[in-house]
């Protein structure tokens, strides 16, 4: 199947039905098609996430809808909530089925739902498959940030171990260690996460960075669901300040496909910006990524954060795909 990925100039016109009236095979051929563009497009597995919506599905506990056509899904888009807050967390249509018009109706219901919802006053998305072009459906106040999903082939990675060598930074970047993750980083790593992305562009895509208590729950996501890949704990590290013992800086890694990667996040305290740190995570993040089997090395960052972009091409990472973080509020 060849995962051409943009709105057909005519498709078919399905019918909207509630996810939570279809079984898990009535999303099978979606699904795969799904999988294979995932694979194809990005170097990604996405079997697991698939799995888990089947096992929703057919637990009755997915929100959102689907377009059926002669009893069968040709596209999707479901939600989960939290606290106070939707998270959309798929939007997928078959390729013959893709148009403008069935992913924007898919969006629209969605977004109907959660506005109905009373406590919910904040939605986000980053939708990596969506390809509707023009204006967003309602409601109103909505935020986009445009991402860059970057790749690095590892035969091509400039790793460099001691690139902050003769900078000013230097007897700041002596102070710092490097240090294999271990789970009991997880608290230490929340507070880091709040206090590394105050004021940071990032934090107004994904409130979870604003607090501890938000950096608690994106790391235990990490960890716990697909969404990002598979944790892979062997190269995942933090680095840490000799004179203070606080941790300054992580580095987390998962497996998206046998060979292939992922930087899931990378954050540097304010105090050590500047000397290296973020890039000495990653440099040895990746390489032992490439130990582990690796060819390939993938991971997402806001197109604004120029700082970031250019230490990642520096190592040797080219962006391969855009795609929008979309936030609406204020309805």
């Amino acid at each position: 199947m060849a995962a051409r990925l943009e709105p057909a100039a005519t498709a078919p016109s399905p019918s909207l039905v509630d996810l939570r009236h279809l079984r898990s095979e009535d999303l099978n051929v979606l699904l795969d098609e799904e999988v294979a563009t995932w694979r194809q497009l990005l170097d990604w597995d996405f079997g697991k996430s698939a799995d888990l919506v089947r096992r929703f599905v057919d637990m009755r506990a997915l929100n959102g809808f689907a377009l059926v056509d002669d009893g069968e899904a040709v596209g999707y888009a479901y939600y989960v909530l939290e606290e106070q807050k939707g998270l959309i967390g798929d939007l997928f249509v078959r390729d013959v089925f893709r148009s403008i018009e069935n992913q924007k109706w898919l969006l629209q219901s969605v977004l109907g739902s959660l506005t109905t919802a009373p406590q919910i006053d904040r939605i986000e998305s980053q939708l990596m498959m969506w390809h509707a072009a023009g204006g967003l459906p309602m409601p109103r106040h909505l935020s986009s940030f445009e991402r860059n999903f970057m790749m690095l082939e590892m035969s091509r990675a400039a790793l460099d171990p001691a690139p902050w060598r003769g900078r000013p930074s230097a007897p700041l970047a002596s102070r710092v260690y490097v240090d294999r993750w271990s789970d009991q980083y997880q608290e230490p790593a929340a507070q880091l996460i709040a206090a590394a992305y105050l004021g940071h562009v990032d934090s107004l895509i994904n409130d979870q960075y604003r607090s501890v208590a938000g950096g608690r729950r994106f790391l235990f996501n990490i960890v716990q669901y697909p969404g990002c890949g598979m944790f892979f704990k062997p190269a995942s590290v933090a680095a840490f300040d000799r004179l203070t013992g606080r941790i300054c800086g992580i580095c987390l890694a998962s497996m998206v496909m046998p060979y292939c990667g992922h930087i899931t996040q990378i954050c540097v305290a304010p105090e050590v910006r500047g000397a290296g740190v973020g890039y000495e995570m990653l440099r040895q993040s990746l390489t032992l990524l490439r130990a582990a089997g690796c060819s390939k090395t993938s991971l997402t960052v806001t197109a604004s954060n120029r700082g970031a972009i250019k230490l990642y091409e520096d190592v040797g990472f080219t962006t391969i795909r855009k795609f929008f973080a979309h936030v609406w509020e204020g309805f």
